[in-house]
């Protein structure tokens, strides 16, 4: 299964929601990739502890080839991805990382119409039973080719009154990428992240949410210090924290998603 994390809003959580999802389905004996699209590159140095210096091991190689076809053609088998994917220090958990060479290779990409390459390498792509894709904060190239190569989108949102305005927004942009370039696409949810449950703006705000029909998941993440700790020590929670809250949060929110 591919899902895609998205929310045109920066901050929300996006890595961080990822790299956690992916990391239980790594436990749970899923061989599981994060592909990461954001430029910053969060979850390639949340997973792998720093960012990869060399652009030739990272997603910005792949699309560079993109636009360097040759032609008479090459050698069409696998899926140019393969190569390009790092083994993560938690079993089962593999990252293909971002690289900063994504910013200038932007604009040729989307004036070569290349949007679909990223979903045609990832049906060539073999072994991996979850893969999780995170977006930059901007319905980009980027962002249109994750959503375009997904099967579900997950939504985090951050219990913000501008999140909660721009969220229709969100998904209009969503469905609009589904009646034009992906019929299977599916929004699988919204998450809740930084929910504080003894406030009252983020309770009438999720409140708000489930009252207007939106699929808003019933588990959710609270605000911890513990997260920046995590991202510190480059492990996610279930590994860092095994027996913490936020962990416990995070498995219910997975069991949530994949028994759906």
């Amino acid at each position: 299964m591919r899902r895609v994390i998205f929310n045109q809003k920066g901050g929300v959580g996006k890595s961080t929601i990822t790299c956690n999802l992916a990391a239980i389905s790594a436990i749970e004996g899923k061989r599981t990739l994060v592909i990461d699209l954001d430029i910053q590159g969060n979850s390639t140095q949340y997973l792998l502890g720093a960012k990869v210096s060399d652009s030739d091991k990272t997603i910005a190689h792949f699309f560079k080839d993109c636009l360097s076809l040759s032609l008479f053609g090459g050698n069409n088998t696998g899926s140019g991805l393969d190569n390009l994917i790092h083994e993560t220090p938690f079993p089962n958990l593999f990252v293909l990382p971002s690289h900063p060479e994504l910013e200038p290779l932007q604009g040729r990409l989307e004036s070569r119409f290349k949007i679909f390459k990223l979903k045609e390498a990832l049906e060539k792509l073999q072994g991996f039973d979850n893969i999780y894709i995170d977006t930059p904060p901007i319905l980009n190239f980027y962002s249109q080719s994750a959503l375009i190569a997904a099967e579900k989108c997950l939504i985090p949102f951050d219990c913000d009154t501008f999140a909660r305005e721009a969220l229709y927004t969100l998904m209009q942009a969503v469905t609009e990428v589904k009646a034009d370039h992906n019929q299977a696409l599916e929004i699988e949810g919204i998450i809740v992240n930084q929910y504080q449950k003894q406030a009252n703006l983020p309770r009438q705000l999720v409140e708000e949410l489930i009252a207007e029909g939106l699929p808003v998941f019933a588990a959710m993440i609270s605000p911890s210090v513990k997260v920046r700790e995590s991202h510190s020590a480059s492990q996610p929670l279930v590994h860092y924290l095994p027996s913490h809250k936020l962990s416990d949060e995070f498995r219910a929110l997975y069991a949530e998603i994949h028994n759906s």
